[in-house]
């Protein structure tokens, strides 16, 4: 397993880039899905609650299924702000999202079993890798804005074990409709009774909202129990803090689901000991307690988020208006923007020719000094020119300077 697993495409790139910054150079990032505080602050209610427990020693282990104080504030924010109720054994605390991932697929999915996403996703193809599970993978285009097709996706749940869904998307920055979602769970719901009657096992599905709250303009965020409430049996949440609230180092994240499948996944975690450090989760408990800090810090943070990329649609679609070879996809939520720069066939100053995206990754990098992540990181065949732009860690001025950067570097093609 360990010499079939790769590591993450996105971080490579990072790293390289972080090495030319190293050297001096000036580079406009727009790679990983992360904020700069620069930019971006946690909220200061977060950050003097983490204080605030330090300074009472709140230093010892936390209880491995989370802190009584966050399970249950996460319980009534979910209450308050999307009206789903759960019992305080649905809920489960870890270090981030990604141990809640690996415990939904370790609790749900056996080796050989099959798993079920759309693509572009985040991760699941190493998910899967790491389960030995049989990935399939249901390809999504711009006509779709990269979402998935509902029938597309209903087609292949036969004898599937786990479905998986994100939602607003990382790496689109799209979000699911209602009507999308509502055909989605009906048919697991349908495929579960007929399941049941032959005494087969389950169909789940993995719903990873954790932008859920970074939803702009008419985007409306929906959840599978609010619109088929028996999607409540199968729908397995997660969530935290890392991207509503900027806390990305903070590493606070929670799963919410049937109590049956929480429990093994508490047990699987426990081993693993992928908990969140106890101050950072009463000071998060507060937090979601607390409506106003929320309401003003959202006030400012989402304003932020959602000015940079209309900025960056806006700038880009102004170079497509002058034949330049890039298109963009209007930001419905989440911190990306999906970009098509395609000028394949062309030739560089350096007379090299470019095929691929990565070819155009590359070139953008050494000429333009901007730094973009292809699709191919996150599971989409073939070279079509789509990237992700990810803006929590750019600054408007490095937004306005993307512009003319990549105006010269089409320009310098042959």
């Amino acid at each position: 397993m360990a010499g079939r697993l790769v590591g993450s495409e996105i971080l490579k790139i990072a790293a390289a880039i972080r090495r030319l910054k190293a050297e001096g150079a000036d580079v406009c990032d727009f790679t990983v899905g992360d904020f700069r505080p620069a930019e971006f602050q946690i909220p200061d209610a977060l950050r003097d609650g983490i204080k605030a427990a330090l300074d009472e020693g709140q230093t010892f282990y936390p209880p491995s299924a989370g802190t009584p104080e966050l399970r249950a504030a996460v319980l009534r924010f979910y209450e308050r702000e999307l009206g789903l109720r759960y019992p305080e054994e649905s809920v489960l605390v870890a270090g981030g999202a990604r141990p809640l991932i690996y415990g939904i697929y370790r609790a749900v999915v056996d080796p050989g079993d099959k798993v079920v996403y759309p693509v572009p996703s985040w991760n699941n193809n190493h998910y899967t890798t790491m389960l030995g599970a049989r990935g399939v993978a249901v390809i999504c285009g711009p006509e779709t804005r990269f979402l998935p097709d509902p029938e597309a996706l209903i087609a292949e749940f036969d004898g599937a074990r786990l479905v998986c869904l994100c939602s607003p998307l990382n790496p689109s920055g799209t979000a699911l409709t209602e009507d999308a979602l509502r055909r989605i769970c009906e048919a697991i719901i349908d495929e579960n009774r007929a399941r049941e009657g032959r005494g087969e096992r389950p169909l789940y599905l993995l719903y990873d909202h954790i932008y859920w709250q970074l939803c702009f303009g008419d985007t409306r965020h929906v959840t599978p129990p609010a619109l088929v409430p028996e999607m409540a049996r199968f729908t397995l949440f997660i969530d935290g803090i890392s991207k509503a609230f900027a806390g990305t180092g903070i590493r606070v994240g929670w799963g919410i689901g049937p109590v049956d499948v929480i429990k093994r996944m508490s047990a699987i975690i426990g081993h693993v000991g992928a908990w969140a450090p106890r101050p950072a989760q009463l000071a998060s408990a507060a937090l979601l307690d607390d409506e106003d800090a929320i309401a003003s810090y959202h006030a400012v943070m989402k304003v932020g988020i959602s000015t940079r990329l209309d900025r960056l649609h806006a700038g880009l679609q102004a170079l497509r208006e002058e034949g330049l070879a890039v298109d963009s996809i209007p930001p419905m939520g989440a911190i990306y923007l999906t970009v098509q720069i395609n000028p394949f066939g062309k030739t560089t100053p350096d007379g090299a020719v470019l095929k691929t995206n990565e070819d155009v990754r590359r070139y953008l990098l050494e000429r333009a000094k901007i730094g973009i992540v292809p699709f191919q990181a996150f599971g989409v065949p073939g070279d079509d020119g789509w990237f992700r732009f990810s803006v929590g860690a750019a600054s408007l001025d490095a937004i306005d300077a993307t512009i003319p950067r990549l105006r010269d570097a089409l320009q310098a093609l042959r």
